[in-house]
């Protein structure tokens, strides 16, 4: 087998396994080495992550499909592990431009990513019913035609943008997974109530939940005792360091002081990493 199927049957097995696995988001190839230091088994790129870094907002149409890619691209050449991506909404309105938004993702070496329902319109942010279901099918369609594993994320986007019915967001992640897809998202889920009831309904798919959210505190063990079987932290990791690289600057501006440096990474700790 080729490199990539390789990470794809990786991948694949994961979603697999009785146990829950965390797969954290970098946002550059050097976020991805950090990560792969540690012994994570696989990494997801953030959307935020990569347009923060790029000094634009995240979900309102900054961001182009080829640079989500190039992006994905350099991260997958990075490490050895297995790469999913965020591809946002596809990039597209349409069915059709989810489906080329999958092949093009695999041609750049991921071996997964996923497609939401919000629409990246703040008059109307989430799509219809029957219009996600759709696109979601056609992303999968795509998928199958790959020859290899790929691993199709669907997510409902309903809890991000203030639309607070569970109810909806169930439905919309069964109907995603009637569809086809291989792990069902719905970020913005808080309580175990909430993680219990989503996984419930769309077993035995694997659910992803998010975690790195402010006043959310649950354990992988907690996570996987509720039956979810993949945890990503979003941009949480991103915004951790800019919030350190923004606390150290105001340091400076403010008092004048440099006391940021004591929790750097060393300078030869990074070299010797990145040196890899």
């Amino acid at each position: 087998m080729d490199v990539q199927t390789l990470r794809a049957e990786a991948f694949k097995a994961l979603h697999e396994r009785d146990t829950a696995f965390v797969i954290p988001n970098p946002w550059d190839a050097g976020s991805a080495k950090l990560l792969a230091s540690l012994g994570f088994e696989a990494l997801a790129t953030t959307s935020a992550g990569l347009a923060f870094s790029l000094g634009r907002p995240d979900a309102e149409g900054a961001m182009t499909l080829a640079e989500t890619l190039d992006n994905a691209r350099a991260i997958v050449d990075a490490t050895p592990l297995p790469v999913a991506a965020d591809l946002e909404n596809g990039f597209s309105d349409d069915p059709e431009g989810c489906a080329e938004a999958i092949v093009q993702a695999a041609q750049a070496g991921l071996v997964g990513g996923s497609i939401e329902d919000a629409s990246g319109n703040p008059d109307d942010p989430i799509y219809s019913f029957h219009h996600a279901v759709a696109r979601v099918e056609a992303a999968v369609a795509a998928a199958r035609s790959l020859d290899f594993p790929f691993v199709l994320c669907a997510r409902a986007e309903n809890l991000l943008h203030g639309r607070l019915d569970l109810d909806d967001t169930i439905a919309r992640l069964q109907a995603f997974a009637e569809a086809g897809a291989d792990v069902l998202y719905a970020p913005g889920l808080r309580t175990a109530q909430e993680i219990r009831a989503v996984v419930q309904a769309v077993a035995p798919k694997p659910v992803n939940v998010l975690m790195g959210m402010a006043g959310v505190d649950l354990s992988v063990n907690q996570l996987q005792d509720l039956g979810v079987r993949r945890i990503s932290v979003g941009s949480s990791l991103a915004r951790a360091a800019y919030g350190a690289f923004f606390r150290g600057a105001e340091e400076i501006m403010g008092q004048g002081r440099f006391s940021y440096g004591e929790q750097a990474l060393s300078f030869d700790q990074l070299n010797q990493l990145f040196r890899r």
